[in-house]
């Protein structure tokens, strides 16, 4: 399958019958969003691989052998789609939810928070064909803001108060991919992929984590602890301490609250404290290390990659490619 260029913004909305697939062997240069809204798909990307199904948000990074199907058995597959270039806070909000070799599944969001996700991504549509009025020659003035005045829209239509607000889908001929370079128009969207991305790993829960409010008491103080400082020099006794239990009855709690070792969970926040670093300071990769917990670069490397799917200074790289 074609393979969109890096600095293209691509959205789109497909609802496809069994047999559609696409497949890319060096994966793509820029990142993929999917976002099922019914029906069912099947996603791989390197040696990660799950099913979608709605309300499942798929991340998938760039450099990556990907590929995509409608699930053998289902009806259909209806999602939306974006090829773009991540901003460098969402990195945080998507490294709870990662699979490994750079893809992340936001799993189950809950549905209350579907119409909006769809509302997101119809702007980001809409946004991606939108020109400011003052880069188009005798561009009529919009009417004076009232309860009952035309909102501005992409050239050629307005849309009143009531319809932008309701979550109706765009007739499908609206709903043809739109490509988008640069501009404003880039940036709109990724304001409305950043709103989607916000609404799912706020209200999805990673695999096997409890939310904050819930479970024992104790895990969710260490918890809290490792959150406040990632590199300090935890282990499993020191957090037993913490919480006055002995470190064998501590380290079965907390597998049983989280699904986690406390030492898996101290590198993840570890790892996830020294992607921040790498996304808005100039630490070099062994400072951003020794900052973050690791006892060396090699080790920080290789627990990063793992997380992330790439090395600490690709990442720093592909986020930053013009520093």
């Amino acid at each position: 399958m074609s393979v969109p260029a890096a600095e293209l913004t691509i959205v789109g909305h497909y609802d496809k019958a069994p047999g559609y697939a696409t497949r890319r062997p060096t994966g793509s240069p820029s990142w993929l969003l999917l976002w099922t809204e019914a029906g069912a798909g099947f996603v791989a990307q390197g040696g990660a691989s799950f099913e979608v199904r709605a309300g499942d948000l798929a991340v998938l990074g760039s450099g990556v052998s990907q590929y995509y199907r409608v699930l053998p058995g289902a009806e259909r597959w209806r999602f939306w789609w974006v090829h773009f270039q991540p901003r460098p806070s969402w990195a945080a909000w998507l490294g709870p939810f990662a699979r490994g070799d750079g893809c992340h599944l936001v799993g189950g969001v809950p549905a209350g928070v579907h119409g909006r996700m769809g509302l997101a991504f119809e702007r980001a549509l809409q946004d991606a064909r939108w020109v400011p009025a003052a880069w188009v020659p005798d561009a009529p003035v919009p009417p004076s803001a009232s309860a009952d005045a035309p909102l501005p829209d992409a050239p050629g239509r307005a849309v009143a108060p009531a319809e932008a607000c309701r979550s109706v889908p765009a007739p499908a001929e609206a709903r043809l991919p739109a490509v988008v370079l640069a501009g404003p128009a880039r940036e709109l969207v990724l304001g409305a992929v950043e709103e989607a991305l916000v609404l799912a790993t706020a209200s999805a829960r990673p695999e096997g984590v409890r939310r904050p409010e819930e479970g024992d008491e104790r895990v969710r103080r260490v918890l809290a602890l490792i959150a406040a400082e990632p590199g300090a020099a935890h282990s499993v006794a020191s957090l037993a301490r913490a919480v006055a239990l002995s470190p064998s009855r501590f380290a079965h709690l907390f597998a049983a609250e989280t699904g986690r070792s406390p030492m898996q969970a101290v590198r993840e926040a570890r790892v996830r404290h020294a992607a921040s670093l790498l996304e808005v300071t100039d630490l070099d990769v062994g400072q951003v290390a020794a900052a973050s917990g690791f006892v060396s670069p090699f080790h920080f490397s290789r627990a990063f990659s793992r997380q992330y799917g790439l090395p600490p200074r690709d990442y720093r790289a592909r986020l930053r490619p013009h520093s």
